[in-house]
């Protein structure tokens, strides 16, 4: 049997890389420069086709903003000699979800993102996914995505 999926949420700061910069170029690039051996550990346990949170973090954007997939396993990059991941682009959250908003969300409590602030790459228990997930309306690329209502308020306004 093949392990369960697991879901992550990946740190950076939006002038060394950004979403935008994520999506650029079909939105594949390498996840490295991890320094700290608990988030090196969280990185080398990432298997092929879990899910990430891209969240930007800095003084002005503290947010998850996108999704990311990966797509190749921990390996030692041979030119900087850092352990990487490889990542895709799955999908832009339909709502950002500010920091702010998961902190005072009482079904987020034990996220582990406030509890070690300055890790980088943290583990994203399921529940916790699904209830960033239903903040955010979901993310484009995700066919089980949260529906805002727009389209089915239209069709009924129709009726």
């Amino acid at each position: 049997m093949g392990k369960e999926q697991q879901h992550w949420l990946l740190k950076t700061e939006p002038g060394e890389w950004s979403w935008e910069d994520q999506t650029a170029n079909g939105g594949i690039t390498k996840w490295d420069g991890v320094k700290n051996k608990q988030a090196q550990k969280n990185l080398k346990s990432m298997k092929l086709n879990d899910l990430c949170f891209f969240y930007h973090s800095g003084a002005r954007a503290r947010r998850v903003v996108g999704v990311v997939s990966v797509i190749r396993e921990w390996y030692l990059d041979e030119d900087s000699g850092d352990g990487a991941v490889d990542v895709k682009e799955v999908g832009e959250m339909r709502k950002l979800v500010d920091l702010k908003e998961m902190k005072g969300d009482d079904g987020l409590k034990e996220f582990a993102l406030f509890k070690q602030p300055r890790l980088s790459v943290v583990p994203v228990p399921k529940n916790v996914w699904d209830r960033i997930c239903s903040l955010g309306n979901g993310y484009y690329g995700n066919a089980d995505a949260f529906d805002d209502g727009d389209d089915n308020d239209k069709e009924e306004e129709n009726d």
